[in-house]
């Protein structure tokens, strides 16, 4: 008879690193813990029970806990819209890590589960509304393959949480590699004496990037290692039109994932000015603004490890100035080589960079939607219809066929429907699921949403109208952090 793998597996390492780095706390017991969401495939994956009996729903509210687990908040700092503050997990709690079938090894975290040291004047609760954002998006980003933290289930809890209105509480089971950020860094480099700062990256080296560890400077790799795999998730970013809202230093992550979903939204009409979210009154972290806010915050995790990455504090800056100033050079790399496939383009060539920032200059200037511009490549001259079969495209889309036209057609389809999603999570269409969901207990839109949201590249007949942006465009749309 086959072993039953369908189980808790903890082996939390992170209770060895300085007991400065995290608090021992435990969730705050809630009202009627009842399940909202699971997440079956996820849990498939994780090699966690495919259903949850009482007992561990309830402990996924904060009532009681699984055998094996440790909850702890973690510290971190992070610079927030460019000043520095001492943070720490507010309203979230770590159970441990859990070790898969295969070996790997995630993070389960609870958010929205009650006061912790790292509270300040916050109440550690979350709306149902602002977790189902979350398991909403964080699972789109899962099914256009951007790297992202995932979300197990959803548990309301009957208690009442105050925002902008009252509304009921609900626990997200957040699912992540590990939840280290910049912040952390930030955090250990001001309270750990230098050699228990080195143990500490030695310990996120062992985790996260093994492969650094032999390196000359292991301190110095790892910094260029985080680099490169922020500039890819970046450039994930860009090409769906993702905009994150809130790129704060404690909102990124180490091992290269997207976190935080609150204020984050998807461009409709182009336009790299483009900011949602209600708290970034100034377009800092605006959808072009993105490259160069995630240079900022690698520099803030160079500044951390200043200390470490050699005894001579100016050679220091220049070994950690050496990799900070490759940002751009290889952003812009990646970047081209992205908007190239999502152009059907296989090999770069001169003249790309211009039909590429003509298209984009074009797209600008007509305020037309983002995604479904790069669909039009998929259909023949004849079938554009409104803006696209004006002169303007036209003359583009030319441009475009002639310098495809060497390669074979289904080579460029293939790159095209790998590149170009036909679905995102519309801003509409999620706020309306959230609101039919959490207000009126309706989960028809928020389901059928999801659904088509897990396959957005593929062709899905009767869903049509999810393709659509808003007739009357984004007009004041704002989304909101959830605290």
């Amino acid at each position: 008879m086959e072993k039953d793998i369908t189980t808790w597996h903890w082996n939390t390492t992170y209770l060895t690193v300085n007991q400065q780095l995290f608090s021992k706390v435990l969730p705050t017991h809630v009202l009627s813990p009842r399940l909202l969401l699971y997440n079956h495939q996820l849990a498939k994956e994780l090699g966690l029970p495919n259903n949850l009996d009482e007992f561990e729903l309830s402990a996924l509210a904060g009532n009681g806990l699984i055998e094996g687990s440790e909850p702890i908040a973690q510290a971190y700092a992070g610079h927030q819209f460019g000043h520095f503050n001492i943070l720490g997990d507010g309203r979230a709690i770590l159970l441990g890590e859990h070790i898969t079938p295969s070996g790997k090894r995630f993070d389960i975290q609870l958010k929205g589960a009650g006061r912790t040291p790292y509270s300040r004047n916050g109440d550690g609760r979350a709306t149902t509304s602002a977790m189902l954002r979350e398991y909403l998006i964080s699972e789109a980003m899962h099914g256009l393959g951007i790297p992202t933290t995932r979300s197990l289930a959803v548990v309301g809890t009957g208690d009442e949480v105050y925002r902008e209105y009252v509304s009921e509480g609900a626990v997200l089971t957040r699912i992540a590699a590990s939840h280290i950020r910049v912040g952390t860094f930030q955090y250990a480099s001001k309270y750990l004496p230098k050699d228990e700062l080195l143990e500490f990256c030695a310990y996120v080296i062992e985790r996260h990037y093994p492969e650094v560890a032999e390196e000359e400077n292991p301190p110095l790799a790892f910094l260029r290692k985080v680099q490169d795999k922020q500039i890819d998730l970046i450039v994930d970013w860009m090409r769906v039109g993702f905009i994150h809202g809130v790129m704060n230093t404690d909102n990124m992550s180490i091992p290269g994932e997207t976190i935080d979903y609150g204020p984050c939204a998807f461009m409709n009409g182009y336009d790299p000015a483009t900011v949602f979210s209600s708290i970034d009154r100034n377009s800092r972290y605006a959808y072009g603004n993105q490259p160069s806010m995630a240079q900022w915050n690698i520099a803030c995790l160079a500044s951390a490890l200043i200390t470490i990455i050699h005894d001579d504090k100016e050679e220091a800056v220049k070994l950690c100035q050496e990799v900070i100033n490759d940002f751009p050079i290889a952003y812009e790399k990646r970047w081209t080589k992205m908007m190239c496939s999502k152009l059907g383009i296989l090999e770069e060539q001169e003249g790309d960079d211009s039909l590429i920032k003509d298209l984009l200059h074009w797209m600008e200037a007509n305020k037309v939607d983002f995604t479904n511009t790069f669909l039009q490549l998929l259909k023949p001259k004849n079938e554009h219809i409104g803006i696209y079969g004006l002169a303007d495209f036209q003359a583009w889309f030319v441009r475009w066929e002639e310098r495809v036209s060497h390669y074979k057609r289904e080579e460029v389809l293939l790159l095209l429907e790998k590149f170009n999603p036909k679905f995102i999570p519309r801003n509409h269409l999620v706020e309306e699921a959230l609101h039919q969901a959490a207000n009126l207990n309706d989960y028809g839109l928020f389901n059928r949403l999801l659904e088509v949201l897990k396959a957005p590249y593929e062709t899905q007949k009767g869903y049509e109208d999810f393709q659509e942006p808003p007739i009357e465009g984004d007009g004041d749309y704002r989304t909101y952090c959830g605290t």
